[in-house]
């Protein structure tokens, strides 16, 4: 029999399907993190929304069955297997931020897409608009946001505001800025389970003196999980900018992305969609375009979901020395720079169309100062 470890075990738990629905009970996230192996000994915990649900035992055995099928029937499962009720998630607390008007997550369906760059510049662009902004790093494993800004190896310190010792946002450009990477080795990788990474962003949001802001970015980690669940039970989150690259793989996650945001779990609208990397342009002809990672995929995804194009941004290298150097690309005079302006404005006109559609007391005004 094979060496047995976490990884196998969900693997052969995708063949159990939940009647009714046609989806498995590992894509259904019934499955507790609580995996245990002792040799050729299984026990895990299968979590049900209420506790009279109808196909309890047939989905333990079911769950027997395919660990024994598809595994080894060495495996010993039976009676092993934890049966427990999924918890309500949490009443929607007091408002954390009361000072902020707008709170935009940006979000994509996998890593490499330029979603810290794109959160970054249009952070930058909206100050440059002369908005107040906030620019939360909530990328728990892999932050960029310090150095984008040139900010590594800045200090945090705190200050007492009414009785609280809150922690103080770097500024820079603009904007402030709070990231985990302020509080770990940037050399080193974070290796924190969900629930610690959780708490750590809850405390960078509610611990911190954001102020009064127009504009609070948040740049998300790719991909789903529970720190988007968090997120979202913790603040009241205006909308999501998602971005993508038009090749299909990173398309196809963008879906993912974005039916997780519109789901009956999250709900949270959809602002509309950045194409990055649209196309490549060589500086002595800015005429020519060359699409690299394909053409025009995010617009045809954003016209196939009906989601509004914010903007298409092209390869540009100044864009990444700026994001290394710690200078954003939307601070200079530049196509690129003013495509990040123009990201700004179509995002400031699809919250204020948001707004349009909200009862008089959840609408906000928004005014440069």
């Amino acid at each position: 029999m094979e060496r047995l470890y976490p990884a196998l075990i969900l693997d052969a738990l995708r063949n159990v399907r939940y009647p009714g629905n046609g989806k498995n009970i590992v894509e259904l996230d019934m499955i507790e993190d609580d995996i245990r192996i002792d040799g050729n000994r299984v026990s895990f915990s299968i979590i049900f929304e209420k506790p009279t649900d109808p196909f309890t035992k047939s989905i333990v055995k079911a769950a027997e069955t395919a660990i024994n099928t598809y595994i080894s029937p060495e495996v010993e499962i039976k009676g092993n297997i934890s049966v427990k009720t999924r918890k309500p998630l949490p009443e929607a607390p007091a408002n954390p931020l009361p000072g902020v008007k707008n709170i935009i997550g940006v979000s994509s369906g996998k890593g490499g897409v330029g979603k810290s760059t794109v959160a970054s510049n249009l952070a930058v662009a909206l100050a440059r608009e002369g908005y107040k902004v906030g620019l939360l790093d909530a990328d728990i494993f892999g932050p960029s946001v310090p150095k984008m800004f040139g900010v590594e190896d800045e200090q945090l310190f705190m200050h007492n505001v009414d009785g609280r010792n809150l922690i103080i946002p770097l500024e820079r450009y603009g904007v402030k800025i709070l990231s985990i990477g302020f509080l770990v080795d940037k050399n080193s990788p974070v290796l924190w389970r969900g629930s610690m990474a959780s708490n750590a962003l809850k405390q960078l949001i509610t611990d911190a003196d954001w102020g009064e802001l127009d504009y609070f970015l948040i740049d998300m980690p790719p991909g789903t999980s529970d720190i988007h669940l968090t997120l979202v039970q913790t603040l009241g989150i205006t909308g999501v900018v998602i971005v993508s690259t038009p090749q299909e793989v990173a398309l196809a996650d963008a879906r993912k992305g974005i039916a997780m945001f519109t789901g009956e779990k999250v709900n949270v609208p959809i602002l509309g969609l950045v194409e990055n990397m649209a196309w490549f342009t060589p500086a002595p002809h800015p005429e020519e375009r060359y699409y690299i990672f394909g053409k025009e995929g995010g617009v045809k995804l954003a016209g196939e979901l009906d989601i509004k194009l914010l903007a298409q941004i092209p390869v540009v290298g100044s864009i990444c020395e700026g994001g290394d150097s710690g200078s954003p690309i939307a601070l200079e005079e530049s196509i690129a720079g003013h495509s990040f302006i123009h990201l700004a404005h179509e995002v400031i006109d699809s919250v204020s169309r948001r707004n349009e559609t909200l009862p008089p007391t959840s609408k906000v005004n928004v005014t440069k100062r």
